[in-house]
C-alpha cells in the first residue's frame, strides 16, 4: 500500500535533511516517492499505477506519496517545479528524479535499473 508522508515522517524513513548536509538514506528498502497534487491530472492518472507497483513490489520497494500543497518545505527542498514529479531512492547511490505521469512498463524499468530490484 502506498504510504503517505509528511515532512516528520520524511526525515525518519528516507533523509533527515535538517541533520545531513550529504545525502544519507535512512529507509530499510529502495523507495519510490511520488510529489503530486490532488488538483493535478497527471498524477490522478499515476495514483492507480503506483498503488498496483506497492503490490507487486510489496516487501522490496517502499512506495510514498508526498502532497507538495501540504508539503512546500519538501518541495521546495528537491525543487519540485512540475508535478508528478518522482523520486527513485536506492539503498545505496544517490536518489534519482523523473518527471510527468509514467506508463507503468517506464516505473518497472527504473525500479529495475536505478533501484537495483526485481518483481
Amino acid at each position: 500500500m502506498v504510504e503517505f508522508l509528511t515532512a516528520e515522517t520524511f526525515k525518519e524513513k528516507v533523509f533527515d535533511y535538517a541533520n545531513n548536509k550529504e545525502w544519507s538514506f535512512s529507509g530499510d528498502k529502495p523507495c519510490l516517492i511520488d510529489f503530486y497534487a490532488d488538483w493535478c491530472g497527471p498524477c490522478k492518472t499515476v495514483a492507480p499505477i503506483l498503488e498496483e507497483l506497492a503490490d507487486d513490489y510489496k516487501g522490496k520497494v517502499d512506495i510514498y506519496k508526498i502532497d507538495t500543497e501540504k508539503e512546500q518545505e519538501l518541495a521546495a527542498i528537491f525543487g519540485i517545479q512540475s508535478i508528478p514529479s518522482l523520486l527513485f531512492v536506492p539503498k545505496d547511490g544517490q536518489p534519482q528524479m523523473a518527471q510527468g505521469a509514467l506508463p507503468k512498463e517506464t516505473f518497472e524499468k527504473a525500479i529495475s535499473d536505478v533501484l537495483k530490484v526485481e518483481k
